[in-house]
């Protein structure tokens, strides 16, 4: 029986945010044929260095592993976007040690993940829903550090991606700036279903070639 396990953050684990309403793993429940199993392994607040908890919350017949992690990871470094520096040279190499240091930790739970031999997704970062435009542009352009560690480390592994930058891409799909809606719960299910083959159909995809 095909087992679909929801690995990382408030992502997925999102149904104190909803008031109530359908979360993401009761969507991708309602969205799977008939047979198939979902599991919400995933907790809210979660970074890379809190994954090992989860690993312990793999049910034992999973098939599936899905994974949206690094926002925390993000937020927990929002205050270089005030730091002063004196040159743009200067923000770019906090960027880049921020995003060297998400890089290797994030690597780790890819090798701990990609260990059980299961097909494996992984999810990008979205760009949440800012009320204030200056933040939200803010926002959206040092997340593409971290996306970037993400990306490269699905494609050198192999690994498919849901870019959920596309997939909430409303106002409507966040409960608040940095979580999903009712609304973005069920087109992130939809997505999920889509990436392990539960949808009933496959569609055109973008492939990435490397040498």
């Amino acid at each position: 029986m095909p087992h679909v396990v929801l690995l990382g953050d408030s992502i997925f684990d999102n149904a104190a945010y909803v008031a109530g309403g359908p979360d993401v793993v009761t969507h991708l429940r309602g969205g799977l044929p008939e047979g198939w199993q979902a599991t919400l392994s995933a907790i809210d607040g979660a970074t890379t260095h809190s994954m090992p908890i989860q690993y312990k919350r793999i049910p034992n017949d999973a098939t599936h592993l899905v994974l949206s992690l690094g926002g925390n990871d993000a937020l927990m470094n929002v205050d270089i976007l005030d730091r002063r520096t004196s040159s743009a040279g200067d923000a770019l190499g906090m960027l880049a040690d921020v995003r060297d240091a998400f890089a290797g930790r994030y690597g780790e739970v890819l090798r701990e993940l990609r260990s059980r031999d299961l097909p494996l997704t992984v999810c990008t970062i979205y760009e949440g829903n800012f009320p204030d435009a200056r933040m939200q542009r803010l926002a959206a352009t040092a997340l593409t550090v971290f996306n970037d560690a993400i990306l490269r480390a699905a494609v050198a592994a192999g690994l498919q991606v849901i870019e959920l930058r596309l997939v909430c891409s409303e106002p409507a799909d966040y409960a608040n700036p940095i979580e999903p809606s009712v609304q973005g719960g069920a087109k992130i299910a939809r997505a999920i279903a889509r990436a392990v083959g539960a949808d009933g159909h496959g569609g055109p995809r973008t492939e990435i070639v490397t040498v």
